[in-house]
């Protein structure tokens, strides 16, 4: 018996992302699922040792053109999953379920209820396994905050939890930033190197070509050390190797490598803790290319602003947690409360305790830095977009893509948008709430595909 709590206790994790789901016997395993608006689903016969878990994106296929991926859909995918099980050597009868996630947007309107995502997913779920006679153990969905479903290949049992543990309150007596902190610690931040500024302005200006800048990229070893990387990450999603700046200017083109020398100029700047903002190893970073990407795909679905400013905005839009980070750790329990089980606002949470939101700060780091004024005012207004006078539809794309990424990709980082003017932040880009399935579905894939690495 000690020996068996050992091995569970030491037991791999698995991560399945959202769209994808894993089966197997019985062995040494847990699977884990952070949920927010996505739903999770384990089975498993326990009398044949067979088990598994599935990551629901949305309801329905809507129809967008891109890969069609089976497994992200709780009508399609569902099915397949129950396939496999059976493949695996379960039975349908010996079945049972659990299911958990499936939270709202956010208490917009009726309209926003009624279409709430979530809700249908799980709907469809219950309805599927209804139909296949498969009983339903244990289910905690809905709700405004996220959850960690995970599922123990060795028991084959289902647990659910906050998706961060909980933790003691700290004293408000802490050191808190004041201005001239704030002043001191733009200083010691080290400046963004010239070549990344220098791309910044001329993405932004419309106006380059690759003559101008391939030479400096080669000549910084650094950056195209961490170039070359970040192609071959699961987030870029190249199926061939790179192993040059030359073989990635081929395969990815002018515009991918530009943004690639960008992101990997700015890595460095956020910390590879877990117990400030960041909810994994990295975490901060990940969020950041993930919201580059997704505002990149929003761009392009719109048409209202350039991609290639959208994606630049995106990875630039959280900056100023990388001034307060340091001091998160002791608050954090405060934060988690406010955001996840309050639905306080971020930023308003962040006057509460430090006096300063981390737009706020962004916008002051982006001004030291010299970025040019339409990013500055992203920085500063992601969390509330309309404020916005230089590019309003780029802070309202970058606003999107972080509530996707917030509510569909969760467990990376402390995060909680105001969402009180949502139909009219979506109507200022030319969206409606009930294009809202279609969005979700722009995320790219590869942003899911990499938490599971």
């Amino acid at each position: 018996m000690i020996g068996e709590m050992i091995e569970r206790a030491t037991a791999p994790k698995l991560p399945v992302a959202s769209g994808n789901y894993f089966v197997d016997r019985k062995r040494p395993l847990i699977l884990e699922a952070y949920l927010g608006t996505c739903v999770g689903v384990t089975i498993c016969d326990r009398s044949n040792g067979v088990g598994g878990l599935i990551h629901l994106l949305l309801p329905e296929w809507t129809g967008i053109d891109k890969p069609w991926r089976p497994e992200a859909y709780a009508t399609t995918g569902l099915p397949l999953f129950i396939q496999a099980l059976c493949d695996a050597g379960a039975v349908k009868d010996n079945m049972e379920a659990c299911i958990a996630g499936g939270a709202l947007v956010g208490p917009i309107s009726k309209l926003d209820f009624d279409l709430d995502i979530g809700g249908r997913t799980e709907g469809i779920v219950q309805t599927l396994l209804i139909s296949e006679g498969i009983p339903i153990s244990h289910a905690e969905t809905g709700g405004y905050f996220s959850c960690r479903l995970s599922f123990d290949m060795q028991t084959l049992k289902s647990s659910i939890h906050p998706a961060v543990p909980h933790q003691t309150e700290v004293s408000d007596g802490l050191f808190k930033p004041m201005p001239k902190d704030l002043t001191t610690l733009f200083s010691q931040v080290r400046p963004i190197p010239q070549i990344a500024l220098k791309i910044m302005r001329l993405i932004n200006d419309q106006n380059y070509t690759m003559r101008e800048i391939a030479g400096e990229i080669k000549l910084d070893q650094i950056i195209s050390a961490g170039v070359i990387r970040l192609c071959n990450s699961t987030y870029i999603g190249m199926n061939r190797k790179i192993d040059s700046i030359d073989r990635a200017l081929v395969l990815l083109g002018e515009k991918r490598l530009l943004q690639m020398v960008v992101s990997t100029s700015l890595e460095g700047y956020f910390t590879d803790s877990s117990h400030g903002y960041s909810l994994c190893k990295g975490g901060l970073f990940k969020h950041a290319l993930g919201v580059a990407l997704t505002a990149e795909a929003l761009a392009g679905f719109t048409g209202r602003v350039s991609s290639k400013i959208a994606y630049t905005g995106g990875l630039l839009h959280d900056i100023g947690k990388i001034i307060l980070d340091q001091y998160m750790t002791p608050f954090h329990p405060f934060f988690y409360r406010r955001t996840q089980v309050d639905t306080v606002d971020l930023c308003d949470a962040e006057k509460e305790k430090f006096g300063h939101s981390h737009a706020d700060v962004g916008g002051l780091l982006a001004e030291n830095w010299s970025l040019p004024d339409n990013l500055v005012d992203a920085i500063r207004f992601h969390h509330c977009p309309e404020r916005a006078t230089v590019d309003p539809e780029l802070t309202h794309i970058v606003y999107l893509a972080d509530l996707l990424m917030s509510r569909f990709q969760v467990g990376q980082e402390l995060e909680c948008l105001n969402i009180d003017q949502f139909s009219l932040r979506l109507k200022k880009v030319g969206l409606s709430v009930s294009q809202l399935p279609i969005l979700v579905d722009l995320i790219p894939q590869q942003i899911f595909d990499a938490q599971s690495k």
